[in-house]
């Protein structure tokens, strides 16, 4: 089975972010680390393989160079090789990252099944593995919290909301957003770190994809940082006081309506 597992390279969701213009942050100084979620399809995969016996397991990425730092974190966790494609660019939209994952999927081979998050916890988009799909002309269900493979059928259960949950069947090959439940990652131990330095990663320019040059929908257009919270405030008085209150500090005090 031939499993392509999609990894982004993340800021840690505790690490601090200086802002350095109104489209970039200063990611020099910034701890990165997998995106959390796709760590539960990469293990979900290494186990499929594992219980088969047979199998391959491929971490792709696209990302700057830094990048290649969650690709070795990938590989001590199980993926026996990596894709990098490298781009200079700080984000990418949705669609542009989907193209690049399918054109580098395509030239190194043909996927069983194809793993990703549901979401990546930087911009949360939600679309790139959708996105994917449609491009690869597969099926996809997304926030998946279990999956049992059988006779070249995926089956799995999502979460729907108030505890109940949807069963779905899908032909392979597919793509599957996996998410918490669905397994509990590993821990990389040190032997299986240093394996992972000797395992073999292809390194792409996205330019050398040969994408087609298609306008981008998407634009950013200002980045800022989260303001710090401030202190709760009660609110007292009859029903009619405390909301009329609470809607003025909404629209004048926090400017959210």
């Amino acid at each position: 089975m031939q499993i392509y597992v999609c990894v982004k390279h993340v800021p840690d969701t505790a690490a601090n972010i200086k802002i350095t213009g109104n489209d970039s942050f200063d990611d020099t100084t910034c701890k990165f680390v997998i995106n959390p979620y796709d760590e539960y399809g990469l293990e979900e995969a290494v186990q499929l393989v594992e219980k088969q016996g047979q199998g391959e397991v491929v971490a792709v990425t696209v990302g700057k160079e830094a990048a290649m730092a969650s690709i070795r974190s990938a590989m001590a966790l199980g993926a026996h090789r990596g894709i990098l494609v490298k781009t200079d660019s700080q984000f990418l939209s949705s669609t542009l990252t989907a193209r690049a994952l399918k054109a580098a999927i395509e030239q190194d081979g043909a996927p069983d099944i194809i793993f990703t998050g549901k979401g990546s916890v930087d911009t949360e988009g939600f679309q790139t593995q959708y996105r994917l799909a449609a491009a690869m002309d597969m099926a996809v269900v997304n926030e998946v919290v279990d999956l049992k493979i059988d006779n070249g059928q995926a089956i799995v259960e999502k979460e729907i909301g108030s505890g109940s949950r949807e069963v779905l069947k899908m032909k392979l090959p597919c793509v599957i957003g996996a998410t918490k439940g669905l397994n509990i990652p590993r821990y990389p131990k040190f032997p299986d770190i240093m394996k992972a330095k000797k395992k073999p990663v292809k390194e792409t320019d996205i330019a050398s994809l040969g994408l087609e040059s298609l306008p981008d929908r998407v634009e950013l257009l200002n980045l800022e940082a989260m303001p710090e919270r401030s202190d709760a405030k009660m609110l007292e008085g009859d029903v009619k006081e405390t909301v009329t209150e609470l809607i003025r500090i909404l629209k004048e005090d926090q400017k959210v309506l």
